[in-house]
């Protein structure tokens, strides 16, 4: 009955996850990058479990997702939110929000938290052998240590960043102080201005110390947000185009 949780950290502050149960030899793969595939692998083999869901938390703009090649490789369904099936140029598993995965002792609930991208989710994830309350929750790039999600990768910057407030302040601060976050990124990445390069926090610790939660003020937060767009990220055209399966 052994639950496990292991966070891989790439250069450009990239972060990927993989948990499961391996009492019941189940396992969810997130955020992959291009090139780790073999790593997903491996520790598969170490735990003795199966791949059972690979899951981006949106259509990435810094990096080339490996998790299309890894789901392959193991025959596992490529899961994005259902709003990427009319966008993306091969089947997925489109997730809904609400919507559960069930990996043995462990399950997954999908919130769609649009702003950083439209398609952009969050998961709570449980271990039933010791609580239907949440674990952890991996945030993607909506919401990260010391800051938040870029708002111009879709829509207008104004636009989205209420969209990431929205999605913040219903999905995310309602949940436990206590419980831990894991995000998508970490100091080095230019998903957002001003990331700690500490990989992981909490609900609580966020709410009192990440500037733009401390914004209780929709129409200031928007204003603060979009004042502090980092460069947009080298070769996004190309990089967005690979995730999408289309030629640049």
């Amino acid at each position: 009955m052994i639950l496990f949780f292991k966070q891989r950290s790439s250069a450009d502050g990239t972060l990927s996850y993989f948990y499961g149960c391996g009492g019941k030899g189940s396992a969810v793969a997130v955020d992959v990058v291009a090139g780790d595939e073999a790593w997903f692998v491996e520790e598969a083999q170490k735990a003795a479990v199966r791949i059972a869901f690979v899951i981006d938390t949106h259509v990435h703009a810094d990096h080339v997702s490996g998790g299309r090649a890894l789901a392959a490789q193991v025959g596992a369904p490529y899961c994005l939110h259902e709003s990427d099936i009319s966008k993306v140029h091969f089947p997925i598993r489109g997730l809904q929000d609400g919507e559960v995965l069930e990996t043995g002792n462990v399950i997954t609930k999908v919130l769609h938290t649009p702003g950083h991208t439209s398609d952009s989710i969050c998961l709570l994830v449980s271990d039933l052998r010791r609580s239907a309350d949440p674990w952890f929750v991996l945030t993607g790039d909506t919401l990260f240590v010391s800051g938040v999600g870029r708002p111009d990768l879709g829509g207008t910057p104004e636009e989205m960043a209420g969209r990431i407030f929205d999605s913040i302040h219903a999905k995310l601060l309602t949940l436990p102080d206590d419980l831990e976050i894991f995000p998508g990124h970490a100091a080095g990445s230019v998903c957002g201005a001003g990331l700690s390069g500490k990989p992981s926090s909490t609900i609580g610790f966020e709410k009192r110390w990440d500037p733009y939660l401390s914004m209780t003020d929709r129409d200031a937060f928007i204003r603060e947000l979009t004042a502090n767009i980092p460069e947009r990220p080298t070769e996004m055209a190309r990089i967005v185009a690979a995730n999408l399966g289309a030629a640049a």
